[in-house]
């Protein structure tokens, strides 16, 4: 039976990194951060019970000495290092690390490899296929193993940043794709941290898998009625866009190189009519590893009531 106690985050000091980090301890796991050697954050970005070493995210050997004793490794880190993961992994399997759980968390890049929004993805979906790879070679002899988690939206950061693309708080206004009735995966900050705490508690079960979890699932329309019965106050919608005009729009942008194409890929993704990304109850790994569901209204909430906008 695989035992997972001892946990190293591999760049975990962006968006997403400290609360993985804080439900990691929380669960009773003993984490160590994983800073790069060029960092020059200042700011203390993990709790003093953490060790934090700064390591050479590039060197084989560096990272197979900071996993030494490791059980896992959770990779949080952004778009430059992604493509560095294969390194991680080769140095995780070296040093004996049991699972490890590659930088994710938002679209199903199982779903969307051989989409526009894939090839801007291809890093990730790279890094997915070699780990593949390398249980199929039997590493470390078969003691090895990987999973992969969808969280999509993070859905209290993106309301926080701007709105999810969809709420104006400023100016009390709204925005909508299509129709704005098309059910979108979307994951709380803590609730990515939670799944990955569910995924380390459940190996066996969750072993070589891709998973794909979520807080709830909401539509743009609902999310701003919840805005306005919370505020007491009406959000109008003052601009209608078309999925197919954002995908044009990210086709054009990408083919000159212009990665900004992201945005409008992801939002004809998430809010086209009969779009369909929505996670049913069958594909939800929620329950594989006793991952409970979130409140759309309380999670509103809880913005405006940080916005200063509510009580």
């Amino acid at each position: 039976m695989v035992s997972i106690k001892t946990v190293a985050v591999l760049g975990g000091t962006g968006n997403l990194g400290p609360s993985i980090v804080s439900e990691l301890l929380s669960a009773g796991f003993t984490v160590t951060g994983l800073t790069r050697l060029t960092s020059s954050n200042s700011t203390p970005a993990y709790p003093d019970s953490v060790s934090v070493h700064k390591v050479d995210f590039g060197s084989f050997d560096s990272l197979k000495s900071a996993f030494s004793g490791q059980d896992a490794v959770v990779s949080v880190v952004g778009s430059p290092g992604i493509g560095a993961q294969k390194v991680a992994v080769d140095a995780a399997i070296a040093a004996g690390v049991k699972r490890f759980i590659p930088s994710e968390f938002g679209v199903n890049t199982r779903k969307v490899r051989d989409w526009p929004i894939g090839k801007i993805l291809k890093g990730k979906v790279e890094v997915v296929d070699y780990l593949i790879e390398k249980v199929k070679e039997g590493v470390n002899g078969g003691e090895f193993g990987w999973t992969g988690v969808s969280t999509g939206l993070f859905f209290d950061w993106g309301l926080e940043n701007h709105g999810l693309s969809t709420v104006n708080l400023k100016e009390k206004t709204s925005s909508i794709v299509d129709s704005g009735n098309e059910k979108f995966q979307v994951s709380t900050l803590a609730q990515v941290g939670r799944a990955v705490v569910g995924i380390l508690q459940h190996p066996e079960e969750t072993k070589n898998k891709y998973l794909v979890t979520s807080s709830f699932q909401v539509s743009q329309n609902e999310l701003i009625k919840a805005v306005e019965e919370l505020t007491g106050e009406k959000f109008p919608v003052v601009k209608r866009e078309k999925a197919e005009e954002l995908q044009k729009a990210g086709e054009e942008k990408l083919a000159v190189g212009d990665f900004r194409a992201f945005l409008d890929f992801l939002r004809a993704y998430n809010h086209r009519d009969g779009a369909g990304n929505a996670v049913s109850e069958e594909e939800s790994g929620n329950g594989l590893i006793g991952l409970g569901y979130e409140d759309l209204r309380e999670s509103v909430r809880a913005w405006l009531v940080k916005a200063g906008v509510v009580e």
